[in-house]
């Protein structure tokens, strides 16, 4: 651990601090959801989206699949202010609100055509897990994931039960809450949704994710029989999909200028989390890298972590080579 959780009270970090991990929600929540449901035989990899969720059935999203969902090729938009017209809802209104947007959002190509990822992708896949599964996104991990793995430092925050109060790592200082933010949720959209979301709202700290991720790398190689997850599915979540730098809900290294430096093979799955936070998992040679900052404190503007990110990687992978 290096550096500041806090540069205004001059919290030092520690290997226990929790960090807001962004995107990483994507594969190391919702991702791993729809695996645990597709084990139970409760959801299919080339399902229509309008046969879990009834809203999309009649629209022209009726027939997106989940793995069209999973590797950003549904043809959703990027992004959208979501936030802006929730907050203005009571907590009770703002998913069926979610719902309705989704459904008439315009689609941006044919699905599974066009490679762009897409938070709005990952909302809906939150949403398919509660309506597939009958409990909320984060109960769900947490009671057939993370808690039966042992982990208890990957975690949602319900900010309809209030803040938590924790070694958090402090993120931005928000013009729009006028709040400097430790263990709220950064994005906007999540905290709209109480904290809790497909896309974003998951917190957690280097050592618990270095225990999923481990997990699931020993599952995948064969070398563990796993109580949470099948090899044979990991496999198939972990290949880079239609010429893309995806696999179902993971990234792989990009031909050029990668953020996981030079020496990661082109097998390893990995994620980056907009608030400054990654992993890197080299299923070939067995090596898992996690990196955890809070680079958006106390602004969003610092982007010297695209620099960092492939130096550092290369570093350890040098070091470990030369060990």
């Amino acid at each position: 651990a290096y550096g500041y959780a806090n540069i205004f009270s001059r919290k030092i970090m520690t290997r226990d601090t929790i960090f807001d991990l962004a995107s990483l929600t994507k594969p190391l929540a919702t991702t791993l959801a729809v695996i645990s449901l597709i084990q139970q035989k409760k959801l299919k990899l080339d399902q229509y989206l309008g046969t879990v969720l009834p809203l999309f059935k009649k629209s022209d999203k009726g027939n997106i699949k989940i793995k069209d969902l999973l590797c950003h090729q549904s043809g959703f938009p990027d992004y959208r202010p979501y936030y802006e017209k929730l907050c203005k809802l009571s907590f009770k209104e703002r998913k069926t609100a979610l719902k309705g947007f989704l459904a008439k959002e315009s689609l941006q190509s044919l699905p599974g055509k066009t490679a762009l990822y897409s938070d709005l992708g990952f909302m809906i896949l939150g949403l398919v897990v509660e309506s597939v599964s009958g409990m909320r996104l984060d109960h769900f991990v947490t009671d057939l994931i993370y808690r039966p793995l042992g982990i208890y430092d990957i975690f949602f925050i319900d900010l309809c039960l209030g803040f938590r109060h924790g070694f958090f790592a402090a993120t931005e200082f928000c013009p729009w809450r006028n709040l400097l933010l430790e263990g709220v949720v950064h994005d906007e959209n999540a905290y709209a949704m109480g904290g809790i979301a497909g896309h974003a709202g998951l917190f957690g700290t280097a050592g618990g994710l270095y225990i999923l991720l481990k997990e699931l790398l020993s599952v995948f190689q064969g070398s563990k029989i796993s109580k949470v997850f099948r090899k044979e599915l990991l496999v198939e979540f972990f290949k880079r999909r239609n010429n893309t730098d995806r696999t179902y809900g993971f990234d792989t290294p990009s031909p050029t200028k990668s953020s996981s430096g030079i020496y990661f093979s082109k097998k390893s799955v990995g994620h980056l989390g907009f608030t400054g936070t990654s992993f890197w998992m080299d299923i070939d040679d067995s090596i898992i890298i996690i990196l955890l900052t809070n680079r958006v404190h106390p602004l969003r503007d610092n982007n010297r972590i695209q620099a960092f990110r492939p130096e550092l990687h290369n570093a350890v992978m040098e070091f470990m080579s030369n060990a």
